[in-house]
């Protein structure tokens, strides 16, 4: 991830997970929503990845290992564009993505 050849995404659906945890009291930030997105991750190197209904076509042949719909989106946005995802949750090798972490 440090190789500044490598591109860098975001999907959609992580800015739009914080805002409603952030929303609810499940998230609490240490500095606000509108300077991380998109001022810290572009600061990174980070791109949006945008939506393309490929991606959620690719939910469709999705099994059931992880039903956090946030999760399974990012899996089908990997498996589509050949990404690796940078996670520690225990269910998405399930999904023979590339991981790293």
């Amino acid at each position: 991830m440090e190789d500044a050849s490598n591109e860098r995404f975001i999907s959609h659906a992580v800015p739009w997970e914080v805002a409603i945890k952030v929303s609810l009291g499940k998230l609490h930030l240490q500095v606000g929503y509108e300077v991380i997105f998109p001022g810290v991750l572009e600061a990174n190197g980070f791109h949006m990845l945008p939506a393309r209904l490929e991606h959620y076509r690719g939910l469709m042949t999705l099994h059931r290992h992880h039903g956090d719909p946030f999760d399974r989106l990012m899996i089908s946005q990997a498996k589509t564009e050949g990404l690796t995802i940078v996670t520690c949750d225990k269910e998405f090798p399930a999904y023979g993505v590339p991981l790293l972490w």
